[in-house]
């Protein structure tokens, strides 16, 4: 599919980002600290996929939050947009992206990695500590945080 991706500061997609959040109020924490990146069709006004991009220091970059509309996912948009966040992340000179998702997301998960993401933390207790109520995903509790890691540069050997 054809996409439009551009940069946004202002009337973000909060439809869309709570799809990868619980709360507004969570997504504020880390919304205006990141640059918003939104994805439409070519020929249409209506966004259909969002990502966030956070600065951790000068190699790394966090997707904070990236979403596809449901009537959109499993087309491959949300390759579209990792591809995306790749490609601007090395073009700012980082050297690795990062992220983050719930320990039971398994099919988050094995998404990232098939796009060449690879495991290398857990943040232990990271739902039960932010969030005031428990939040289920298939009917089970949101803990643990699985960090996850890609190299945006290929080693010199």
């Amino acid at each position: 599919m054809n996409l439009k991706i551009s940069k946004v500061t202002e009337n973000y997609p909060y439809d869309l980002l709570l799809l990868a959040d619980e709360t507004i109020e969570g997504i504020n924490k880390y919304l205006f600290d990141s640059e918003v990146y939104v994805a439409k069709q070519i020929d249409s006004s209506i966004s259909i996929g969002v990502f966030c991009l956070r600065h951790i220091n000068t190699d790394t970059i966090e997707i904070m939050n990236i979403a596809v509309a449901e009537q959109y996912q499993n087309t491959g948009i949300g390759s579209q947009l990792l591809m995306e966040s790749f490609k601007i992340a090395k073009a700012q000179g980082y050297k690795e992206i990062i992220l983050g998702t719930a320990d039971c997301g398994i099919k988050q998960i094995r998404f990232y990695e098939k796009n060449g993401f690879v495991k290398y933390d857990i943040k232990k207790n990271y739902f039960t500590d932010i969030y005031d109520t428990p939040i289920y995903e298939n009917g089970v509790q949101l803990k643990d945080m699985v960090m996850l890691k890609k190299s945006l540069f290929r080693p010199q050997i």
